[in-house]
């Protein structure tokens, strides 16, 4: 009785409501699986980590490292991912360019400015070209932003009188229209000007990339630029962005006095076993140690020397001798950290250490924590480490609790802006204007247990049957590869209008300015253009194509490291 009386009570369960409250459940049910798939697809996107390994935590980066299998990474000769790979480019400051009818306006504007003042050529069409005339210097603008459809100006430097009566050379900064990297490029070249009789001003010609050698010097701080649009919101110009193409000043910093080196507190890393290794290990040993530097507000005492992988060199062996500043920008480096070259220390620390009572604190254990660290007053402190591998490695600092604290600082390493320079170059060369393909062949394409198709799949005919879908006939293409013999894709000459890395020695033989330049770093010894480097400006110009085209997942279906691993790489 008592049950029944309950249950007469809610009258839920009545016949004639049964339809309602199924209705009910559904709508719950429903609810609740679209809240859990909500929740897990959150979870997914939050923890998701990206197939490049420098993205993945530290433990993942040494298991990586240290693998004595036939992984990639163990030969793998590909470029380093550095800090402005990383910079996501600012569209709101590239907005800001420079139009052909910025340049009328205020042409317009300074010739009602000097109309009284007559144009200074009168009676005398053949004299000497007056280049800092601004009816000169705009139309050396306007004719360089019609000329050069596919790149976008953000500053005209101001003309240079040229070797010739009739020649002006003139800098612009400038970045592709298309450009995909949060850089911005310099460049300068030669205009032939003539002048009518009737004083009227045309270019007859424009010079080719960095032609225009009297416009190259460095801009000085607070030096207004020729031309420049503003975009009114100082905030953009926050974030530093690569220049290539700028004067290089890669000096060793040095320290003003002896009161303040002996002021100076200082970290400096020795021994260890990261010599030799890829540059992928190197450069994640040396941001660990610069970034504990920066954790102990210490400067980092760095040895600039470097000893390249055989991976990278023709010899085959590991070759001793090279300089960072071979490969990577030490300018802005210096600039934006705390650095000193080691020699140098040692030299100071020579004079003035037992003169200044400064003391040193040495570390024998990787296991000892930066965080342990802080709190030491030695002027120096020196982790020393041993010969056995992998407890010798500089990025074991940087593991377990102290990978949350102390953060790798990417954006204080960039890529050698000298190499950038060439990479601007070739790219110059095709007008921004080219499509570009990577074709990986060599050893993986012999290989066939392990890439059974991709011989076949980069082979000439193959490669014009994929591309026509792709890319559109008579387009200048550009062919990142690893194809020791380029006249292996002389087929495609039929359909296009290819282009290698070779085709442009002349940007690093003994005529040009890179080797000129390195020479001189290097103490007047020549610097060979080597693998590495090599491979650098080859990635970077491919990075550089309107469309790209890898060779994995696009030209064949065999996967990067091997047979059944492509859902491994994505792991």
């Amino acid at each position: 009785m008592l049950g029944r009386s309950g249950l007469s009570r809610t009258g839920s369960f009545r016949p004639e409501n049964l339809g309602q409250n199924a209705l009910h459940m559904i709508g719950n049910l429903c609810f609740t699986i679209f809240v859990i798939a909500v929740l897990v697809f959150t979870i997914i996107a939050a923890t998701y980590e990206p197939e490049d390994p420098l993205f993945h935590p530290s433990t993942k980066i040494t298991t990586f490292l240290t693998s004595t299998s036939n992984a990639t990474f163990q030969s793998d000769n590909t470029v380093v991912r550095t800090g402005e790979d990383f910079m996501a480019a600012n569209q709101t400051a590239f907005a800001t360019f420079i139009n052909v009818t910025d340049v009328v306006e205020i042409k317009e504007a300074s010739t009602d400015e000097t109309s009284s003042s007559g144009s200074g050529c009168e009676g005398d069409s053949k004299g000497p070209l007056d280049c800092k005339d601004l009816e000169v210097f705009h139309l050396m603008m306007k004719e360089a932003i019609e000329r050069f459809k596919d790149i976008h100006f953000y500053r005209f430097g101001k003309p240079a009188p040229g070797p010739e009566e009739n020649t002006c050379d003139m800098a612009w900064r400038f970045r592709p229209k298309e450009g995909k990297t949060a850089a911005f490029y310099k460049d300068y070249r030669r205009f032939v000007i003539n002048r009518s009789e009737n004083c009227t001003l045309s270019v007859v010609s424009i010079g080719d990339y960095h032609s225009g050698v009297n416009a190259r010097k460095k801009k000085k701080k607070n030096q207004k630029p020729g031309f420049e649009k503003t975009s009114g919101t100082p905030e953009q110009a926050v974030v530093a962005l690569p220049v290539v193409g700028e004067t290089v000043n890669d000096s060793l910093p040095v320290v003003e006095s002896e009161n303040a080196f002996s002021r100076g507190k200082y970290l400096i890393y020795v021994g260890g076993g990261d010599r030799c290794k890829s540059m992928n290990h190197y450069l994640w040993s040396f941001l660990c140690a610069l970034g504990e530097a920066q954790y102990l507000n210490r400067t980092l005492v760095m040895d600039l020397t470097l000893c390249l992988s055989s991976i990278y060199t023709s010899s085959n062996q590991d070759e001793e001798g090279k300089d960072f500043r071979f490969y990577f920008d030490f300018e802005h480096l210096k600039e934006a950290a705390s650095v000193l070259d080691h020699e140098q220390f040692w030299q100071d620390w020579s004079k003035w250490q037992k003169k200044d009572g400064l003391s040193l604190h040495l570390v024998e254990d990787f296991r000892v924590t930066p965080m342990k660290l802080s709190e030491v007053k030695d002027s120096l402190i020196m982790r020393k480490f041993g010969s056995a591998e992998p407890d010798n490695y500089w990025y074991r600092v940087c593991e377990g609790e102290t990978e949350s604290v102390v953060q790798r600082p990417w954006h204080l390493v960039w890529k050698s802006r000298r190499l950038m320079d060439i990479v601007s170059a070739i790219a110059s060369r095709l007008n921004w204007d080219y499509d570009s393909v990577h074709i990986v062949r060599g050893e993986k394409a012999r290989n066939k247990d392990l890439w059974p198709n991709l011989a076949q799949d980069t082979s000439p005919d193959a490669l014009i049957s994929t591309l026509q879908n792709k890319i559109e006939d008579g387009r200048n293409v550009y062919i990142a590869t690893n194809e020791p013999d380029t006249s292996f894709f002389d087929p495609l000459k039929d359909k296009y209008s290819t282009h290698f890395v070779d085709e442009y020695k002349d940007l690093w033989d003994e005529n040009s300015e890179w080797y000129s330049e390195t020479k001189q770093l290097n103490k007047g010894v020549p610097v060979e253009f080597d693998g590495y480097m090599r491979v650098s400006v080859d990635t970077e110009v491919f990075l550089r194509g309107k469309k790209q085209i890898e060779t994995f997942n696009e030209l064949t279906n065999d996967c990067k490291d091997g047979i059944n691993t492509c859902n491994a790489a994505a792991s």
